[in-house]
């Protein structure tokens, strides 16, 4: 996830929001979600195969998601029937291209298909009654335990599922964001990769994905500057983005792929000049609501993509735009989505469904005895591990 540049629109200062437990009810929405995202990614990564257009499995999963969604919390609840549906449209993003791909049928590159050892990103997401979970994972083509990756491929691999690992034990009530930044940028260096510049992970509410809690990845020194520290707290959950990079800075540059993934900016407001964008702008909230979506949801591509631009310029949609490492190198991505519930985090999303460590064969490790310890808790302690931990700190202080 990236910043969106600001623009003159008037923004209207939000009220302090009171904190909202997570609720039985709401945990079960978000697990809800998370099982039907493992089980879309579970068909998708079915469908990677050398020969696969990836325009075709962008709108596989998004049928997919659909139809998962499509099958649960049906009863109306006081006569209101429960929203649901993507919480993130399906991108297909190989090799290089960080994030975001998911081509439209007129576009120049809608025809691109998979190749043998492409490094493949799937990004997915759902949600119910606006509680999110979104997932990303990578895989390789063609990749066997026989034939299992190696090289930069395996690397990159390796670095950011070992860093994706830390964060999930790093997101925790008392820790800070810059924790898991540092982490990330230590883990990834074991294997002589990079986090990729400026990448986002961000605290999630309900119709929310984009809080204002972050995580910044591998910042510049402007954007460390302008990043506000925070301490993770019971009752938040969070949706958080590892993205690593081969190359040598993890820098990435907008290129020429066509931005296709927007989303509605709920805290601008502005009225629109032209008939057609205000058409556009209230499909978009009546298909979408606060959820990002692809023009290819909307009724008329070519006069959704005339639509937008005004409502991109004055701030009301932001553009997730498709950007870049530089070529013959590759990014590796594991995203997940995980709630600080009282009894300890709680991970929404499943653990990746192609990652094992017989199909990934890389030459470095994790030598940090920290970080490798680390590694060797579980992601909730268990009460008797609690109660030791307590005693061990009060025999400290006798």
């Amino acid at each position: 996830m990236t910043e969106v540049p600001k623009t003159e629109s008037t923004e209207v200062p939000k009220a302090p929001e009171k904190p909202r437990l997570i609720s039985e009810a709401d945990v079960t929405k978000y697990k809800t979600a998370g099982d039907i995202v493992n089980d879309v990614m579970k068909k998708l990564i079915a469908l990677c195969v050398e020969g696969a257009k990836i325009l075709d499995i962008c709108i596989e999963g998004d049928k997919l998601i659909e139809e998962g969604t499509g099958g649960v919390y049906n009863k109306a609840v006081k006569g209101v029937k429960t929203s649901k549906g993507l919480a993130f449209p399906t991108c297909v993003s190989v090799n290089n291209t960080v994030s975001h791909f998911s081509p439209l049928a007129s576009d120049p590159l809608s025809s691109q298909v998979l190749a043998k050892e492409d490094v493949v990103k799937l990004h997915i997401g759902a949600h119910i009654d606006g509680m999110a979970a979104i997932s990303a994972e990578t895989l390789v083509v063609g990749a066997t335990e026989q034939d299992p990756v190696t090289g930069r491929r395996a690397d990159v691999l390796k670095a950011a599922w070992h860093a994706a690992e830390i964060a999930m034990r790093l997101v925790k009530v008392g820790n800070k964001n810059w924790a898991v930044t540092d982490a990330v940028g230590k883990v990834a260096a074991a294997w002589e990769c990079k986090p990729v510049e400026g990448m986002l992970s961000c605290q999630q509410s309900q119709n929310v994905i984009d809080g204002k809690k972050r995580i910044i990845l591998n910042p510049s020194e402007t954007q460390r500057r302008d990043t506000e520290t925070i301490t993770f707290a019971e009752d938040e959950v969070y949706g958080i983005d590892i993205l690593v990079s081969s190359s040598e800075d993890g820098k990435a540059r907008v290129e020429d792929s066509r931005t296709t993934i927007y989303q509605k900016e709920g805290a601008v407001t502005y009225q629109l000049k032209m008939k057609n964008s205000r058409a556009v702008f209230s499909e978009v909230q009546k298909k979408a609501g606060a959820f990002p979506f692809n023009v290819r949801a909307l009724e008329d591509e070519k006069r959704a993509r005339l639509g937008l631009q005004e409502a991109v310029q004055h701030g009301l949609i932001k553009p997730y735009e498709v950007v870049y490492t530089p070529a013959s190198t590759f990014v590796a991505a594991f995203h997940f989505t995980i709630a600080l519930a009282p009894a300890g985090p709680l991970l929404i999303t499943h653990p990746p469904v192609w990652y094992k460590p017989e199909l990934v064969k890389s030459e470095k490790e994790l030598e940090d005895e920290e970080l490798k310890s680390l590694l060797t808790k579980s992601l909730r302690e268990s009460k008797k591990s609690k109660k030791k931990a307590k005693e061990a700190e009060a025999d400290g202080s006798a």
